[in-house]
Formats: C-alpha cells, structure tokens, sequence
C-alpha cells in the first residue's frame, strides 16, 4: 500500500502533491476526485506556501480515493487566512469521524485520524456552514488498533439515506484519535444467530489480527420467534455469544461484551420498563464465568433514559414530525432506533464503559475533553 498526499485549490500543487482542483471529477482510470453532483469551489488568498494559500470550498461533496483495502490514516489541512472556517467531514456512508472542525480566520488545523477502507475506495464527504480543505493524506496505518462491532440496528451504520436515523457505532469513531479505527461490522436485524449463520462472524475472523478489539452486543432480536433468529438466553445465546469470544481469542485479540440498550418504554412513574427479558442477565453471567470485559449498556441507558425522561427521549429515538425530516415526509414514532443525538449519547455510555473496564489500550486513544452533545 502506497501513501497519497493532495494539495486542493486553483493554484500550483505543492512539491510532491497532486492538485486536485474543483473540477477534478473522479474516474476509475485516474483513482481519485470529486464525485459527480459535487458542488466545490476554489479561491487564492496569496502568500508563499501552497498549500495554505489555496484551497476548495467542498459546498457539499463527495472526495474518492481508489485504495486496498486496509486500515488508514487521513490527515487533513483546513484553515483560510480571511475567514473563519466550520467544516463537517464524514467517512464512507455518513460515518462520524471527527466532531465539526472550526478554525478561526488565519489559522490553520492539521487533524488526523484512523479508518478502516473496505470495498477499494475511500470516502470522504465535506459540508458545513464555511467549509474548507486545503490538503489531505493517506497513509497505510498498520499500528493503528481496530475496534470491530458486532451488533444490531441499534449499533450498525444506517447512512446518510435515512438521515437522522443512526446507530451508536456509526458516532463512535468521533470518540477517538488516530491510532484507533472502527470497523463497524454490525447489521440491521440481525441475532447472535443469524448473524453468524450469515457469515459476518467469518469475514471479521479473516481480517481480525492480535491486539485488535472485537466489541458484541446483540439481545434485541435474540427473543425473536422465527427459527433464524431465535435463541435461549441460558443456553443457545450463550453459546452463540461464545463462537464471538472464541474467535476473537485464537486471533490474539480482546472480546468485549456489551449488554443491550434499552428501548423508549417507561412506566407511569417516568421508570423505565426492561424490554429483553433474560438476555442481559445471560450475558452479565457468560461475562463473569469467562472473564470478560462488560459494558452494561442495559444500565447506563437505563439511567441516561431515565434522566431525560418520557418526553425528552424522542429527541434521542426516531421521533419525527411529518415534514421534518426529507427523508421521512410522514414522520417516525419509533421506540427501539436513535436519532444522531441518541446514537451520540449512547456511544459515549460506551467510552464511558471502555474507562470503567480499564481497556487502556483505547483508553490512551479517546478525545474525552473533546466529547461534547451534538
């Protein structure tokens, strides 16, 4: 794997860039630009160096980069000498990455961080209310650690179609620097059982390398009826879990189990009703008895839910308005799946885990002070 380095704008590329104007579109022969529909602009501010000088106004675009497969890290220059800057970067299919980068007028930010590239190409979409790009660079990242999700909807990436429907791993990779990518493999639907049964399990084991982390969490459709999901918490869901610990174990990497959150159902006392019956219960045990790390994600969002109470959980769970949202123009009342805000709120109960475990390989990796609710 070879490194790429991209110096944006209208001017000359700095020694050893490639330029990469707001008219370089992207084809399979040249690898790399803007995705057709993208909507980018370029201005010259002057001065010696070449890449502050110039830069593109990434309006609402799209950024390919025919890569293998791999883990990465992407290390991008944002400033303007004129204007202060807001710029809103997501990975692949509307992955949070890094919080909204705001550089005052003058300055200029380098940010890096860690992703894992899966399918040839890399994806960075640019917006936000002044956003900018001066240069970028990829490089193979072959001590960064990858953190794998194994989980349900509650977990997987949902993308940007069915915005501002998200799952907790898909705001997760915001929580930490470079030298951490997460590679959320968790799908919608989806048991202990059927996700094995599917070969998810088998594609993580075939990428999966020493110290790596593999966090699982599944529950929610584990009580289901149909045979292809179905499991017993004190005896087949154990078992599936088991199939997670093991491979994650002969790989040299760390299991982590996480037992599932909880859905938007309160009693008329404003206390939260338990909606997974066994599971967690089965999980704490498999935990304890096999000496794994928990993240009791059952009794953390029962206190974060609990907190914000009746009302003011359907900001955090698909509680929509008709004509709120583009993307759903008859509104969403949905007690099981996070807006963005949730998914925010929820995946910091996982960093909040991940310190209370003690994992301090990812703990030397969070942005704790930079944590903020959307």
């Amino acid at each position: 794997m070879t490194s790429h380095h991209f110096d944006f704008g209208i001017c000359a590329a700095e020694a050893g860039y490639i330029k990469v104007a707001p008219d370089t579109l992207y084809s399979s022969e040249q690898g790399y630009g803007f995705a057709p529909g993208s909507f980018v602009y370029g201005r010259y501010r002057g001065g010696e160096d070449l890449l502050s000088s110039d830069f593109c106004i990434p309006q609402r675009a799209v950024f390919l980069l025919d890569v293998p497969d791999g883990v990465y890290r992407v290390t991008l220059l944002i400033g303007d000498a004129l204007a202060d800057t807001s710029t809103v970067i997501r990975s692949g299919d509307g992955t949070f990455i890094v919080n909204t980068l705001c550089v005052p007028a003058g300055q200029f930010l380098r940010e890096s961080f860690s992703l894992c590239v899966r399918n040839g190409q890399l994806r960075l979409t640019f917006s936000g209310p002044a956003p900018r790009i001066n240069a970028l660079e990829i490089q193979p990242d072959q001590e960064a650690l990858v953190l794998y999700l194994a989980g349900d909807s509650t977990v997987a990436d949902q993308g940007e179609a069915g915005y501002p429907y998200a799952g907790w791993g898909q705001l997760l990779p915001a929580c930490f620097k470079a030298g951490v990518a997460i590679d959320n493999r968790a799908a919608s639907g989806r048991s202990s059982k059927s996700f094995v049964r599917e070969g998810h399990l088998e594609n993580i084991i075939k990428t999966i390398r020493p110290r790596d982390y593999l966090i699982i969490q599944f529950g929610h459709n584990d009580s289901k009826a149909d045979e292809a999901r179905h499991t017993e918490p004190d005896t087949t869901y154990k078992e599936q879990l088991m199939l997670f610990i093991s491979a994650a174990r002969e790989a040299g990497a760390y299991p982590v189990l996480v037992t599932s959150v909880h859905r938007r159902r309160f009693d008329k006392d404003g206390a939260i009703i338990p909606s997974h019956g066994k599971y967690p219960e089965a999980m704490r045990a498999l935990a304890a008895d096999e000496n794994v790390p928990l993240i009791d994600l059952e009794q953390r969002s029962c206190e974060l839910f609990e907190a914000y109470g009746p009302e003011r959980t359907k900001e955090l769970f698909m509680w929509t308005y008709p004509g709120e949202y583009i993307h759903h123009p008859a509104g969403v009342q949905d007690n099981t799946h996070f807006q963005i805000k949730g998914a925010q709120l929820v995946s910091q109960l996982i960093v909040e885990g991940i310190l209370a475990a003690g994992l301090h390989d990812l703990i030397i990796y969070l942005r704790q002070a930079e944590i903020t609710e959307i």
